[in-house]
């Protein structure tokens, strides 16, 4: 896991921000309905 952490870098560490927002955008939404 810290391997590929590491090889992502800043790329992977963006990405996985943007997968963390959408997912609280779902679980909101969930919450919403």
């Amino acid at each position: 896991m810290a391997d590929g952490a590491a090889g992502f870098g800043l790329g992977g560490g963006f990405a996985l921000i943007v997968v963390l927002f959408i997912l609280l955008i779902i679980i909101g939404a969930s919450w919403v309905w």
